[in-house]
């Protein structure tokens, strides 16, 4: 099985510990404090969303313009909720670093083709995040400006 359709497995069939994961380190950590104030579900079904779905995200089928649209929009919404600029952006790094570790974990990388593959896909769940990243600051800007 490649290297890919095993990350979509392990994502998919472990979105609920992934996402409880991410939950916990999100309303622990000092630095991201607004998450211990908002609503427990929402954000868990908000980070579910990421991880039951990164299949679709980091697809060669799923574009740019998509990544933007839902990112920018997910700026925005932070802004509004009153969420600080680098809390969502950290939250966005603990989404990437608790999928990499599990990957690590499942023993993903254990031999030189699984290396090759998993640097492709890498690169490709790296270019998501950036992409995400990027467009949640636009539309973070975007709605401060427009505020």
């Amino acid at each position: 099985m490649p290297t890919s359709r095993k990350l979509v497995e392990i994502s998919e069939q472990n979105a609920d510990e992934l996402t409880r994961q991410w939950l916990q380190r999100v309303r622990s950590d000092p630095n991201t404090s607004t998450y211990r104030g908002f609503d427990e579900k929402e954000l868990y079904d908000r980070a579910y969303d990421v991880f039951h779905r990164l299949g679709k995200w980091i697809s060669h089928e799923t574009t740019k313009q998509e990544i933007e649209a839902v990112y920018t929009a997910l700026g925005r919404e932070r802004r509004r909720e009153g969420f600080a600029l680098a809390e969502v952006i950290l939250a966005l790094i603990f989404s990437r670093q608790i999928l990499w570790d599990r990957i690590q974990n499942e023993g993903l990388l254990d031999n030189a083709l699984d290396l090759h593959n998993a640097l492709e896909l890498r690169n490709r769940v790296a270019q998501f995040f950036d992409r995400a990243t990027y467009f949640v600051i636009v539309g973070y800007d975007r709605e401060r400006a427009a505020g």
